[in-house]
């Protein structure tokens, strides 16, 4: 299983929206294309799932850009994935009885099927909001003394 660049540049989108992005401030598209070094065409596309998955709304006019439509809690990474990626499996065979004819007579797809499992699991356990907080805890890298 890999991960394309769909699935992380579009949980980089939705981190950089709930980081800098509010009601009163919407995150805009060129904003986000340059704190995250992505192109705004290759966002634009992918603003299209992230919003047809309901995690942001787009907020018009020369003000405008984008905001959660989701609170950070709301959102694990498998559900990020998912909208970006589509089902979340290891082997085609896991997704999709059709692929193989020998999927339900297969002795190793229990083991597949566990592996899988425990990785949809994993994407299941964390949310935006946990991100968030590693993000807020990894800023935190100096400490100033005043004398």
């Amino acid at each position: 299983m890999k991960i394309s660049t769909k699935g992380r540049y579009g949980l980089r989108i939705l981190l950089d929206i709930a980081i800098y992005g509010t009601r009163d401030k919407p995150r805009m598209m060129r904003d986000i294309a340059k704190s995250q070094k992505i192109s705004q065409k290759y966002i634009s596309r992918l603003v299209i799932a992230l919003r047809k998955a309901g995690f942001i709304s787009s907020i018009r006019g020369s003000a405008g850009g984008f905001i959660l439509a989701k609170s950070p809690e709301k959102i694990t990474l498998l559900n990020i994935l998912e909208a970006m990626e589509g089902p979340i499996g290891l082997l085609d065979c896991l997704t999709s009885d059709s692929v193989c004819d020998r999927s339900k007579n297969c002795p190793s797809r229990t083991l597949w099927t566990a592996v899988n499992q425990s990785v949809r699991k994993v994407f299941a356990h964390y949310t935006l909001k946990d991100l968030l907080d590693i993000h807020t805890a990894a800023n935190i890298v100096s400490i100033e003394y005043c004398i």
